[in-house]
């Protein structure tokens, strides 16, 4: 294992969206290989398919089935499948869910395993995904189950904003019924520890929004805020943690309100995320905090309407290349600083709760 140079392992994504273009026009730049030495589970045949797609992004890669002979200088593909597939960039079919869930199992089995030291995930689609070997909704409760998990957080970020989910891919009419003391308090403590453990905050300043418009206005719009999240957040200070709310979303946004903390706690998916993929512009991270390993990946879907067309922007998936590195080599010094008697004891203080 190298901290400084660690193994990245990509998934190709749906093989008929966005995700092979932008891994191509990724590591087209060599420099990248200065940083990471990168693994793409896909297929010889399907990259050769795609590099004929963006001409202008030349890639030269070097094929594998071992990891003890891995190239430090190219990106290395794992043939994750010999025989040939339908290709069809921007559509939605069997065969791309098929192999894209079969480079996400074998790409996972690998980070298991310790062969690869983090993961970032290219696009895959629900349409197509639903599979025997797949009961899940997305990568995060996939995730979740494969390395055992109790709870995960749903948190997307670039440089001057983080915004984690409580709830992430289920109906607007569900969220209320899902919204408990014990998931919001499970969902801060994770966001915190994140901070903590992954980001280096000591004392990370989190700010928590309501779940209806204007956080309830006193219980005059829906009772959550005060039978739920306000509990919580109150919870929270008497354990000496700085977490502050509830904040109406769209005044909160509309202000920046977000730039005087360190993290967002949104109650909802577009709740956070209409604001965070506005605010990023195309360069957000999606990080699943809470899991012994890193995975991150671009904060936008497999865009089948631009698919094979040479139109795709690398820009988010290239910023989760980069934060799985630094992510990687936080944890380590997270890990070997905690060790140290002295940090440890510090550290420890500075979490105690205030008398």
């Amino acid at each position: 294992m190298s901290i400084e140079k660690p193994i990245i392992g990509i998934t190709i994504g749906d093989i008929n969206g966005v995700g092979a273009e932008i891994i191509i026009k990724t590591f087209s730049d060599s420099r990248i290989m200065d940083l990471c030495t990168p693994v793409v589970f896909a297929s010889n045949k399907l990259i050769n398919f795609y590099r004929k797609t963006v001409p202008e992004h030349p890639l030269n890669f070097a094929s594998t089935k071992e990891f003890n002979n891995l190239n430090q200088k190219q990106v290395n593909i794992y043939n994750c499948w010999e025989e040939e597939i339908p290709v069809e960039p921007g559509k939605l079919t069997e065969a791309g869910g098929k192999y894209a869930i079969r480079s996400l199992q074998v790409a996972t089995q690998c980070l298991k395993d310790g062969q690869i030291e983090a993961i970032v995930t290219a696009p895959i689609h629900k349409g197509n995904t639903q599979l025997p070997d797949f009961p899940f909704t997305g990568h995060t409760p996939f995730f979740k189950e494969k390395f055992g998990a109790k709870e995960v957080l749903m948190l997307l970020y670039t440089n001057t904003l983080r915004v984690g989910l409580v709830t992430e891919h289920v109906p607007v009419s569900k969220i209320s019924s899902l919204l408990t003391k014990e998931l919001l308090s499970t969902k801060i403590n994770l966001l915190r520890e994140t901070l903590i453990r992954d980001f280096g905050i000591d004392k990370p300043k989190i700010a928590v929004l309501g779940l209806n418009p204007h956080a309830g206005d006193n219980g005059k719009i829906g009772e959550e805020e005060l039978n739920v999240i306000i509990p919580v957040i109150e919870e929270c200070q008497r354990k000496g943690q700085i977490v502050y709310g509830p904040y109406g979303a769209d005044a909160f946004f509309a202000r920046s309100n977000y730039n005087q903390f360190d993290a967002v706690l949104a109650m909802y998916h577009d709740q956070g995320l209409a604001p965070f993929k506005t605010i990023a512009q195309g360069g957000g991270v999606n990080y699943t905090a809470g899991l012994p390993v890193i995975r991150t990946s671009p904060d936008h879907g497999t865009a089948f309407d631009i698919a094979g067309k040479d139109l795709a922007d690398p820009s988010s998936f290239q910023e989760a290349i980069f934060q799985a590195i630094d992510l990687f080599r936080q944890r380590h010094y997270y890990k070997e600083n905690t060790a140290n008697p002295l940090r440890k004891s510090r550290i420890e203080k500075e979490r105690m709760p205030s008398d």
